[in-house]
């Protein structure tokens, strides 16, 4: 995840997850400016995105491996203090778990779960 602000209930990231990372990165490139770092995952790269000398904004992924079973769409990250316990909350509370819990390669776990009324957006915590 990104630097950016980690206090319990604040956007800590935002994702795209799609079947074509490269050619929506170029995509994003051409329109927004953004240039890209990539991050390897081992058989292919997945992004980071940044403004042109600025830190990191946004990732984009491959719906590949971990990310299988995200949907296509601008995914947050909201900072939770127990990944597992909010999973929990949330199917308590009539939401679906819909990816997770997981490790975040050695950045803390995260979880993408979908409300009751069908919206969909990852908790996220740094620890493991």
């Amino acid at each position: 995840m990104g630097d950016n602000n980690n206090k319990i209930g604040s956007f800590a990231w935002v994702d795209l997850t799609v079947e074509s990372a490269d050619e929506v990165r170029d995509f994003y490139k051409q329109v927004v400016g953004w240039e890209s770092d990539p991050v390897s995952m081992g058989e292919y790269n997945d992004y980071c995105m940044l403004p042109p000398g600025k830190e990191p904004v946004a990732g984009i992924c491959h719906a590949k491996g971990p990310n299988s079973g995200i949907p296509p769409a601008w995914l947050v990250y909201i900072v939770v203090d127990d990944v597992d316990e909010s999973a929990e909350q949330c199917k308590r509370l009539g939401g679906k778990v819909l990816v997770g819990p997981t490790s975040y390669g050695g950045q803390g776990r995260y979880c993408v779960i979908q409300d009751p009324a069908g919206a969909v957006c990852a908790v996220y915590s740094d620890k493991q």
